[in-house]
């Protein structure tokens, strides 16, 4: 006997297994309700016992289903259902028809370089929108992107990879290293903080491996690849590709920078530099530090956690023997008097030395770039430092409205010291100048001389304006907007609104013609009329009222003409001796009632 499929929510009809992860599996589902194919991610039932985890689950989840754009897998719904004992949260998403980059990787294929750059074009693009909205990825990697079969790139998994990065089971413990090692960032190894920067990291190395063939970081464990993030310089494209340029292995590199202030700052400018080499321009090679491996970068959290142990072997050092005085013991009582005394010299010496080095003890102001305010307070605060209030704000094109563009002053400062955080507002907004009554060609260069965009509208001439005016712009004259805004030219077209005259007198309908914005011309058809009270009124005009016409055009009037009908003959009288026959009566003379006064008026 079939099983009965398993209906989610009431309404998901659970059905084949697309693929399965550390930490879910996604099957192919049947909206029932709306009769759609798609795709339901459901968490691992053990997870899902976490109740602290499924309420971050959820908050991810909303936060994902707030993404829409094209180059995002859409999110329809959320939801949690009993399932095996168990209430699992799940997510309902786009089913994309097509495969992920790890199956074009893993068949041994490597696109050109150009489709490459056209990929990570994608990929930059979903997460510029992405971390203007608050949230950062974490798991970028080819797994996570698919290909449809048109070409387009759909980037998968965003917010799960940050509700298990906060989760108990985090980035630093066991496989959910092991899944991601070879796209990891240095700061994740090292189980810091992460910002937007860190997806761009990752970025970096799928377009290496995009355009390599193989991850910047290669190693026999995820622990060696782990370490090799935070220590070792990573390889030019070029090294091992030669027929790829200069320009390309200055986009790796800048993205795959150790310390995130040398990365490219925004997910948008880290795009405008890969769109510049698709396009054939050159970007310049970044100056980038030669890493030093420090205490800090040694000590790898998931390295140390997932190493096994090891035997340091220690050479024996061999122990100086004591040198035992010689001679008589008296007098040594001296000598241990001046003794203490040096040492309580020393001590109130290094007392006062350590009181005016710690007085005077200078702190590294952290790096806050492209954090909110509110993580770059906790940083700074976290140094040592103060943080002042408010925040200052700057104009600024790479970094994103509302982020952390620098700190005031950065360097070395006295520990305790107050710091500036200083806050993109965006780029410079710049007003819709006037353009009104210009020719298009002339707005537009004014347009593009305030770094806008011009888009055309035609509209009609409403009042006679010449074909190719400027009339309005969207938005308004004066209004403020970003640099690059498109603002949308209503332009006349040449053609007027013919004003209504029917039920008009002839007369009269050609002075309202002539003197309409169209300025039109008229000619002139009479018809026959039989009510005296239609005689020289206008019954049609062509073209009809309300339609448009070029100005001077020549509008077509026809007209009643009444004629009014001859009076009824008399009978003449008969007289006596003609037989009977009457004459035949006589057209009336001029002056006579019945004559007409000459050809129609």
């Amino acid at each position: 006997m079939t099983a009965e499929p398993l209906l989610l929510g009431g309404r998901y009809e659970i059905r084949e297994v697309l693929g399965r992860g550390g930490m879910a599996e996604v099957h192919r589902a049947l909206d029932v309700r709306l009769g759609r194919v798609v795709a339901v991610k459901m968490l691992r039932a053990d997870l899902a016992r976490d109740p602290e985890f499924q309420d971050r689950f959820k908050r991810e989840a909303q936060s994902a289903a707030s993404l829409n754009h094209p180059t995002i897998v859409a999110v329809y719904d959320t939801g949690e259902d009993w399932v095996g004992g168990a209430r699992v949260p799940f997510i309902v998403m786009e089913l994309v028809e097509g495969s992920t980059l790890r199956d074009l990787l893993a068949s041994g294929r490597r696109p050109l370089p150009e489709r490459s750059l056209e990929i990570v074009s994608g990929i930059l693009t979903a997460l510029d929108y992405s971390h203007r909205h608050g949230i950062v990825h974490r798991d970028i990697k080819p797994g996570n992107v698919m290909l449809t079969p048109r070409g387009e790139v759909k980037v998968m998994d965003f917010g799960i990879a940050r509700t298990i990065a906060e989760a108990t089971a985090a980035v630093t413990q066991g496989s959910a290293v092991v899944g991601t090692a070879q796209y990891l960032s240095p700061e994740q190894a090292r189980a810091e903080q992460v910002d937007a920067r860190t997806d761009l990291y990752s970025t970096g190395c799928v377009l290496f491996e995009l355009l390599t063939g193989r991850p910047p970081f290669v190693g026999e464990s995820s622990v060696s690849i782990a370490y090799q993030h935070v220590s070792e310089p990573p390889p030019a494209p070029s090294s091992l590709d030669p027929s790829l340029g200069a320009s390309v292995d200055a986009v790796v590199l800048r993205a795959l920078a150790k310390e995130r202030t040398d990365r490219y700052p925004t997910a948008a400018a880290m795009k405008a530099d890969v769109d510049r080499v698709r396009g054939g321009g050159a970007v310049p090679m970044p100056l980038l530090p030669r890493p030093e491996v420090t205490s800090a970068t040694q000590a790898i959290p998931p390295v140390r956690r997932a190493q096994p142990p090891t035997v340091v072997r220690r050479e024996q050092v061999p122990v100086a023997p004591v040198a035992y005085e010689q001679g008589p013991r008296r007098g040594r009582g001296g000598a241990y008097a001046l003794l203490a005394l040096a040492l309580v010299a020393v001590l109130v010496v290094g007392v006062v030395v350590a009181r005016q080095y710690l007085s005077d003890r200078k702190v590294q102001v952290p790096s806050v770039s492209g954090m909110t305010v509110d993580l770059a307070t906790t940083k700074l605060q976290g140094a040592g430092l103060k943080v002042a209030s408010p925040p200052q704000k700057r104009a600024s094109k790479d970094v994103s409205e509302g982020l952390v563009i620098s700190t005031d002053p950065d360097g070395e400062v006295p520990k305790g010291s107050v710091v500036a955080i200083i806050v993109s507002s965006g780029p410079d907004k710049v007003p819709v100048p006037s353009v009104q009554g210009s020719t298009y060609a002339d707005a537009v260069d004014q347009l593009k001389s305030a770094g806008l965009l011009a888009s055309r509208k035609e509209v009609d001439s409403t009042n006679g304006e010449d074909a190719g005016t400027v009339l309005d712009t969207d938005p308004k004259v004066g209004t403020s907007v970003l640099p690059g805004s498109t603002v949308v030219l209503s332009v006349a077209n040449g053609r007027v609104p013919i004003p209504d005259v029917k039920g008009k007198q002839l007369a009269d309908a050609k002075l309202i013609l002539a003197n309409s914005a169209g300025q039109f011309r008229t000619s002139t058809a009479s018809v026959k009329v039989d009510s005296q009270d239609q005689d020289g009124v206008v019954l049609s005009q062509a073209p009809d009222a309300g339609s448009t016409a070029p100005k001077g055009a020549r509008i077509i009037l026809r007209y009643g003409r009444y004629t009014a009908p001859p009076p009824p003959s008399t009978p003449a009288a008969s007289t006596p001796g003609d037989g009977g026959a009457s004459q035949p009566a006589q057209p009336p003379q001029p002056g006579q009632p019945g004559a007409s006064g000459g050809p129609d008026q």
